[in-house]
Formats: structure tokens, C-alpha cells, sequence
């Protein structure tokens, strides 16, 4: 359901939750004294260094840092969004989890429309897994057959089949009461504009469901069998379905293993199944689109090692290129991606099919490391041997360096870049350091530079004391302002939502007022401002943690808790704001203008 979840039912549950038993369903622990022990979840070792505390209901990593309760442990391990690592944890005990602003109309309509596109995407799932089975499935069995794919695989991946038929599962869908817009708004019927008509989205057609984490069938691709354009069909967006965050394969590959050590990104649904029919079962292709941050953030808590796979040919070139572009921000120490091309003409689904296991896992292992790809890429083209050359060649990769974190990886980059260019070292750090203060690595990006803020995961630093706990309505607010700072626009009046006299209320309303000012549009150059101030360090500690709301999701998001934010403050009596006011004033507090002018309308009010 719609709304957000009390803090007082989280604190709750985690009071009556055992960290130990949740941690040990996962990980095997052994007792060690008061505490438990195991190898780590979260990064390889061979040694035990994580430990499990049932005094303290904490787990920590020594080895790479992970730590937090068992609703923290249960979202990195789970890949889970904070609320449903909430509902798994009340489920455990029987609880229904309780939401404010529940009764709000529009949040029961947006929760009735999540629950109605699942249950609608999972009939359409079973549709076309009973037709592939049927006599008008004949030829899409003899298709996959040829393709070499066992019954297992086509179980696990849930395969199955859009007869050729104008209203197949439409009619189907209509039997089951589901009205023709709603299965419009999910993609699987198409409306002419001309004529209203209505008809099937997939036909003739293999169908691949798409999984969300928790298995759920979010939206479909579609192989077409004859020669129909185009060869592959993908659901457009929905309510449940943004093809931007979502990677196929990607719940079957964390089925088939749980502690994943290894990640290989491929293009299409038919290079995961056919690589998984060869027991690798390690791959995920993107739907469409190119491998986004946001992909590389999901996947790098799930495992340490992303390795990408492409074809040899220009295109497969410039989506390396795109890459290379995305998953340097990603690059914390610890981590590690690589790049493999293919043979030309060649893609996973043929190559491993003539060459076999054995040797397509051994391309796998021999890829190319990030260093050596960005270097390559620089380099291309040009003649090394000239001056001039050379320092475009380094201008390059310090382009790219910038984009990286701070740690190991940037350092040994510049000291490789200085043995190939002959430029002394400390000469790079400076040009590099010249080049963040003019162009940071992450403007326009929506994303706060690497010199700013470190992702929070399990191998970064962690967040200041103090800052570790959950966050409050208005803490969430500013860390959405952060870093999406045009979200602005969606506010509103600031007074109606947020009392200056409110813990983070001051900050809140200077921060809207800088942003509408126009001229601070990146985290950047937000954190630059408040630099030096109190109010900075509260800022840098907001942006040190992790964001979990998808970048589609987060206007939503901010609307939701801006509309709490009015209803709490509708509710506060004029003598409650009142009495607030002056205890302030009597304390000593200088108040800011808009509070004294607030207080004196309010003595008027109360007293005449």
C-alpha cells in the first residue's frame, strides 16, 4: 500500500526481529563466542570476516566495511527497495505494515494500479506458457528445439508463446473480467488511433517474461518465428515497468546462484537462455537500451566483478564506448569491469555453440580490464609518437579519471598514463585537479562528483555518526533536492510544507530559495556553496548516502512527501506553532525574520 511507513513500526520490527536468524538463512555462520561469524556476502574471501552480533542485533564486514541491521542486510543482499525489505521482514512476524497518508485517495489509486498490472502481467504469463504447450505452439517447440533448449530452461526462464492470432489473449484477458484499458495502459493490447480498434500487442511470437527481483512478471519481449518486423518486441513503459532500471535475466540468475561472484552483460534474451542452456548462468542483457549508472548500481551490490560483453564490429565499439561512460562513477575500490568483443559476425548465443563452455568461459575470464580498454580507446587513431598527440591522448584519460572515485584505481591509472606519456605524475594530479575545479566529473549528470560523495555500499566509507539511521520527512526532501535539484519546480510554496523552526527547516528553505535563484543546477555546486557552514556538513552527510529511489520514481516521490508534509502541518494548532515560537525565543534563539513575522501574526490571532 501507498504512503510511508512509520518509524516507530520500523524501530518496532527491528526490536522484535533476530539480526543472526535472518543473516544465517543466507550465510552460513558459526558461533564465535558471543558473536557469529562467516565469509563475507558482499566481496570474496577465504577468511571469515564477517561477524554477526546478536547483542547488538549488527552485522559487520572487517574485510570490506558492509554493515547495518537486518532490514539493511536484507536490501543489499535481496537487492530490495527499502519498503519491501520492510514488508519481508513484518511478513516474517505476521504484521501488516502500516502506512500515513494510507487513506489518501490517490495513493490507494496508485497502490490498486501496481497490484492490478502484476496480477494482469502474471495471467498474461501463464497464457502464453499454456499456448506454447498447445497444438498452435508446434512450430515456436520445434524453434526452440533447434535452438538446443532443454524443457529446464524454458521452465526456469518461464518461456512461452503469442499464437498467431489477432485477439488471442485478449479474449483470454476479457474472460478473466480485465477491462481493454487496462490492458492498453500495460502494453498488451494496441489501439489504432484512426479507428479505435483494439488487438494484440505480441503475435506469433516466443515470449520472455521479464522478472522483477522478487520473480514477478513485469512486462515481455517478443522473438518473432517468421520475418516480421521487428525481429525482437519489447513492452513499452508502464506503471510497473521502467526498461531503463530493469535487466533481464537477472532474477534467473540469482536463482540459480546466491552468492554471485560475477556478472556478464550481454544484448539480448536469446544470448542469456542459450548461455544458461551451456551452464553459464551468470549473464543479463538490458532491454534496449544501453547499460545506464543506474544498471551498474544495481548490479555492483549484488556482486564485485560486471564483465561486458559485445560484438567486435563499430557498433559493438561505440556500445563499449557508452560503457566505459557509465560504469566509471561505479568504480569504488574493489570492484572490477572488463570488456570482451566477440569475432565479428559472432554473438554469445553462436559463439558458445561452436566453440563450447570451456572455451567461451575462458574469453570470459581473459576480458579485457577497464584500464586496459580506456587506454585502448584513447589511443585509437592516433600516432603516440607525436607530441601533439600525445597530450590529447592524456587530456583523454584524465577526462576519464575524473569520473572515478577517489582510491586505488585513479591513482595507479595516473601512474600508468605518466610511464606511457612520459609526463611526470605530479604534473598529471595537478592538471587533473585543474580540470575537477573547472568541470567537475559529474555535472550534468544528476550526480554528485566522486571528490563529494561516495555511493554508500558495502565497500565505501561510511556516513558520518550520527547520519546512519533512517531519515526524517524533511532529511529525504533535501537529499532528493541534492541530487535532482530541478525537482525544485515541483515543490511549491515552501510555508505551507516546512516550519523553519523545524530540525533541517532553516536548510530546507534556503535550499529551495538558492535553487529557484536559478543558478545552482548540480550537487556540485550546492555542496560548494555550504561549504565551511554547519549546514554544509549536513548537506555533504545527506549526499554520502545512498539514494534507492530510481531517478523515474523520484519526482513521485518528493510530491508524496511533500503532500505529508501539508497534511502534518495543517494539523499543528495555531497555539501549538505558537508555544513552539517563543520557547524558541525564550531559549535565547535569534529567530529568522519569516519566524518573528510568523509569531507576531500569531499573537495577533490568539490574543487580539
Amino acid at each position: 500500500m501507498a504512503g510511508q511507513i512509520p518509524q516507530r513500526f520500523i524501530d518496532d520490527l527491528l526490536a522484535r526481529i533476530d539480526v543472526v536468524e535472518v543473516v544465517g538463512e543466507r550465510v552460513q555462520l558459526k558461533k564465535t563466542g558471543r558473536n557469529y561469524s562467516g565469509l563475507c556476502p558482499f566481496h570474496q574471501e577465504k577468511t571469515p570476516s564477517f561477524t554477526v552480533s546478536a547483542d547488538k542485533q549488527f552485522y559487520h564486514c572487517f574485510g570490506c566495511g558492509a554493515n547495518g541491521s537486518a532490514l539493511r542486510f536484507l536490501m543489499e543482499y535481496d537487492n530490495l527497495r527499502f519498503p519491501e525489505a520492510v514488508e519481508q521482514l513484518a511478513s516474517r512476524l505476521g504484521l501488516e505494515v502500516p502506512r500515513e497518508g494510507a487513506d489518501d485517495p490517490r495513493a490507494q489509486l496508485r497502490e490498486r494500479k501496481r497490484r492490478e498490472g502484476v496480477n494482469l502481467l502474471e495471467l498474461a504469463a501463464g497464457f502464453f506458457r499454456e499456448r506454447l504447450r498447445m497444438a498452435e505452439g508446434g512450430a515456436a517447440r520445434d524453434y526452440l528445439q533447434q535452438r538446443g533448449l532443454a524443457e529446464e530452461i524454458q521452465r526456469d526462464f518461464g518461456i512461452g508463446y503469442a499464437p498467431d492470432a489477432w485477439e488471442a489473449l485478449k479474449r483470454h484477458l476479457d474472460s478473466q473480467g480485465v477491462s481493454e484499458a487496462v490492458q492498453i495502459e500495460y502494453g498488451l493490447l494496441v489501439q489504432r488511433e484512426e479507428s479505435g480498434r483494439t488487438y494484440d500487442r505480441f503475435r506469433d511470437r516466443i515470449m520472455f517474461p521479464i522478472r522483477d527481483v522478487r520473480g514477478r512478471t513485469i512486462a515481455f519481449g517478443g522473438r518473432v518465428l517468421g520475418d516480421a518486423k521487428p525481429k525482437y518486441l519489447n513492452s513499452p513503459e508502464s506503471p510497473v515497468f521502467h526498461k531503463g532500471r530493469e535487466l533481464y535475466g537477472l532474477y534467473e540468475a540469482r536463482q540459480a546462484s546466491p552468492r554471485l561472484e560475477r556478472l556478464l552483460i550481454v544484448e539480448g534474451y536469446m544470448d542469456v537462455v542459450a548461455l544458461a542452456q551451456f551452464g553459464i548462468r551468470n549473464a543479463v542483457a538490458t532491454l534496449g537500451t544501453s547499460t545506464s549508472e543506474e544498471h551498474l548500481a544495481r548490479l555492483f551490490r549484488m556482486v564485485d566483478e560486471v564483465v561486458f560483453c559485445f560484438d567486435g564490429d563499430r557498433a559493438g565499439r561505440q556500445a563499449a564506448s557508452r560503457a566505459l561512460e557509465a560504469v566509471l562513477p561505479q568504480m569504488l575500490d574493489g570492484r572490477q569491469a572488463r570488456f570482451l568483443f566477440l569475432p565479428e559476425g559472432e554473438d554469445p548465443d553462436t559463439l558458445i555453440r561452436r566453440e563450447g563452455t570451456e572455451a567461451f568461459e575462458n574469453r570470459i575470464v581473459c576480458a579485457s580490464p577497464l584500464s586496459e580498454f580506456l587506454f585502448d580507446q584513447a589511443a585509437r587513431g592516433r600516432d603516440l609518437a607525436q607530441v601533439e598527440e600525445r597530450q590529447r591522448f592524456a587530456s583523454d584519460v584524465i577526462k576519464a579519471a575524473q569520473r572515478l572515485p577517489q582510491g586505488m584505481l585513479q591513482t595507479v591509472l595516473l601512474a600508468e598514463l605518466a610511464r606511457r606519456t612520459g609526463i611526470e605524475p605530479s604534473r598529471l594530479e595537478s592538471l587533473m585537479a585543474e580540470a575537477q575545479a573547472v568541470a567537475p566529473a559529474a555535472a550534468g549528470s544528476g550526480q554528485v562528483a566522486p571528490a563529494t560523495m561516495t555511493n554508500h555500499n558495502p565497500g565505501s566509507a561510511a556516513a558520518p555518526p550520527g547520519d546512519k539511521g533512517p531519515l526524517g520527512t524533511l532529511a529525504r526532501v533535501l537529499q532528493l533536492l541534492l541530487h535532482e535539484p530541478i525537482l525544485v519546480e515541483r515543490v511549491g510554496e515552501v510555508a505551507s510544507w516546512c516550519s523553519q523552526e523545524e530540525p533541517d527547516g532553516e536548510l530546507c528553505h534556503e535550499l529551495v530559495r538558492l535553487l529557484r535563484a536559478g543558478r545552482y543546477r548540480s550537487p556540485q555546486v550546492i555542496l560548494a556553496h555550504f561549504q565551511g557552514v554547519a549546514q554544509g556538513a549536513r548537506l555533504a552527510a545527506l549526499a554520502q548516502r545512498e539514494l534507492l529511489i530510481p531517478r523515474e520514481a523520484r519526482a513521485q516521490e518528493l510530491e508524496g512527501l511533500i503532500e505529508h508534509l501539508q497534511r502534518r502541518r495543517q494539523r499543528q494548532s495555531p497555539q501549538e506553532e505558537f508555544e513552539a515560537l517563543l520557547a524558541r525565543e525564550r531559549d535565547g534563539e535569534r529567530l529568522p525574520l519569516e519566524a518573528r513575522q510568523r509569531l507576531q501574526e500569531l499573537l495577533i490571532e490568539l490574543h487580539g
